[in-house]
This record gives C-alpha cells, structure tokens and sequence, in this order.
C-alpha cells in the first residue's frame, strides 16, 4: 500500500493545529523530562524570581517563533528531504516550549500575552525564506539559531546563581540549539552576510524586550 502524498490543504490544517498546540496553555507535551525536573527549588527573592521569570519568558516567545518558522518553511519547501528537517527540528524543539513553560509558571508568572503576534510573524518569514528557496530557508534557520544561542548565553550570565534549574534548562537549550545551527549548514544551508544578521538582532532586541515585560 503506498503512502498518500500530503496536499497543501493537508499541510495548512496540520500547522493550523500545531499553532493551536503551540499557543494554548497548557497544550504542549515534550518528548524528553525537563533537565530540571529532579533539582530543588531554591530560596529567591521576589525581584530575582521575577527576573528569572522575564527570562524564561523571553525564551519561550523565542521557541514559539521558532515552531512558527520551521512550520512556514516547511509548508513552502522545494524538497521533501528538507521539508522533513524542518519538520524534525520543529518537533525537538517542542520540549524548549514545554520546558520553558513549565519552568515559568513555577515561577508564578506566565507566558507573552504577544505569542500570537510573534507566531504569525515568524511563520511569514518562514514561508517566505522557503519560497525563495531551500538553501536560503536552511540558512535562516542557521542565522536564527545562532542569535538564540547568543540570547541563551546572556540569560546564563544574568540568572540569579541560585536559580539552578532555570539554568539546567537553559543550558541544554543552548546546546540543542547550537547543533541545530550546525545542521542546518551541513545540509546546505547559506550563510547569511553580517548586514542581514544585524538585522536580525534588531527584530529579535524588540521581541525579547517586550516579551520580557509582557
């Protein structure tokens, strides 16, 4: 029996639901247990809990944008091969969301109320850079993981030292991330010129800004 090949109409209302999925509190389950899930709580202060918060906060809007991107790229992709990397990335970084998520609400705060915005944008662009075509869409992927990289190695150098676990988190993030940046280069992805990375780092400043306060 032969596999159905998906229609466009198939793909649309597979990323309607992934977006639902993504957006919804409470409607993401990740693959592998948070890193954090066997540390002790530490004692913080109100100030430094809600600083952590904001933090984890801003890196969850960031792996909402990234479920957003992978989706639209992978809805306009030339090719199937990369249509399922984009699809594969998108699921491991299902458990970034999850993680980040958990690890904020038991900080007693919540997820950006500008998700939905920042969703709607990324996959724009994503379906975009696929329409251009698959190097260019594998070499966003690898310019956008590499400005999370450079957001994750900040936070780790402004957490409060006492908040272990926001730190476990954002430590394997760091790395996953790093490793899908290398991946998308080897498939071969275009490296990006420093005009368009600068860019970039004004769009994601005026997201983790914002996404830190609300």
């Amino acid at each position: 029996m032969t596999q159905r090949q998906l229609t466009i109409a198939d793909r649309l209302l597979t990323n309607m639901d992934r977006a639902v999925r993504t957006l919804a509190p409470g409607k993401v389950s990740h693959y592998r247990p948070s890193p954090s899930k066997n540390m002790d709580e530490q004692t913080m202060s109100d100030a430094e809990r809600k600083h952590a918060a904001g933090l984890m906060r801003v890196n969850h809007s960031g792996e909402v944008c990234a479920q957003a991107l992978y989706q639209g790229q992978a809805l306009t992709a030339k090719l199937p091969e990369v249509r399922k990397e984009m699809q594969d990335a998108a699921d491991e970084e299902i458990d970034h969301l999850a993680w980040c998520q958990e690890r904020i609400e038991s900080l007693g705060s919540q997820p950006s109320v500008l998700n939905p915005l920042w969703y709607g944008l990324s996959f724009g662009v994503g379906a975009v850079a696929g329409l251009v075509s698959d190097k260019v869409s594998l070499g966003f992927v690898a310019a956008t993981e590499e400005q999370v990289c450079k957001h994750l190695e900040s936070h780790l150098q402004t957490l409060p030292e006492q908040d272990t676990k926001s730190r476990a988190v954002v430590e394997k993030m760091l790395e996953d991330e790093a490793r899908h940046a290398h991946s998308a280069l080897d498939a071969g992805g275009v490296r990006f010129p420093a005009p368009v990375k600068g860019a970039m780092t004004l769009i994601s400043k005026a997201m983790t800004k914002s996404s830190y306060k609300v």
